[in-house]
């Protein structure tokens, strides 16, 4: 497989009172077109950090996200927000939804944002046929309060997939949900994946999720090792990352509910 992402020396830091701790030292990643990659780690070492620039909702102090070919971290606020509504879908743990519209005008905002139109069908048609796949094809009138934690977050994602995004990135999907549930989500993302070969990049403490990635990546004090073992170093740099874990909640929300996708340009 072709890489469709490859984020290259990617660096980070946040100010925390007079210092500025380093979050992310160095990542480096491939991501490949059509593979269901999973990223995991000890909280507070970067990979949410680093899950928000790839999708360019953040930018690194220095390094390079190159998407089939193209350095997407460095593009002007404008270019950013029109490729992330076109090229990238969001999905994130606390889902974010717009609490005074409906399930089906959820999923349809990041078309109405982006005027994407959706191919071989209108948008309308396209996200009652997400909901449906996501098994909510009776809740399209409910709005959010009348939803389960669990059918709140199938909305998250078919709302990230509206614009056919190339790549779908997930911030802990299932973080908020109880076991059954979970499960429930995972196969429903594993077969999204293998059906349509949406590829894909999770970032999870679920070792049931991570079991069924095509690869799994482990972040420790903020680079990528592949295959490392399981009991993470980057343990001890929790509590510094955890202040810009906070920060990377914030901005996950106010673009999540411009519609997972994108702020309006």
């Amino acid at each position: 497989m072709a890489d469709l992402l490859v984020g290259t020396d990617v660096v980070k830091t946040y100010p925390i009172g007079r210092e500025r701790v380093s979050v992310l030292k160095g990542a480096t990643l491939a991501v490949r077109e059509g593979e269901m990659l999973v990223i995991v780690g000890a909280s507070g070492v970067g990979k949410s950090t680093l899950l928000h620039i790839l999708g360019t909702l953040d930018r690194p102090d220095s390094g390079c996200v190159l998407f089939e070919g193209q350095d997407v971290a460095w593009l002007g606020d404008a270019a950013r927000s029109q490729f992330r509504n076109r090229a990238i879908g969001f999905v994130f743990q606390f889902y974010h939804l717009l609490a005074d519209f409906t399930a089906l005008e959820n999923v349809l905002m990041p078309a109405r944002i982006g005027r994407v139109p959706a191919a071989g069908s209108s948008p309308r048609r396209r996200a009652v046929g997400l909901l449906e796949r996501v098994g909510l094809g009776e809740r399209l009138q409910h709005r959010v309060n009348q939803l389960s934690g669990g059918e709140q977050q199938r909305v998250a994602i078919a709302r990230a997939l509206m614009n056919q995004p190339r790549l779908l990135l997930a911030d802990e999907p299932t973080g908020n949900l109880d076991t059954a549930t979970s499960e429930g989500i995972h196969q429903m993302l594993r077969a999204i994946n293998r059906e349509t070969g949406q590829t894909m990049v999770i970032v999870t403490h679920d070792e049931g999720l991570a079991a069924m990635a095509d690869r799994v990546l482990h972040m420790v004090d903020g680079i990528i090792r592949e295959g490392a073992g399981g009991a993470d170093r980057g343990s001890a740099a929790g509590g510094r990352g955890s202040a810009a874990g906070g920060r990377e909640g914030a901005a996950g929300g106010r673009e999540a509910a411009e519609g997972g996708a994108t702020r309006a340009p």
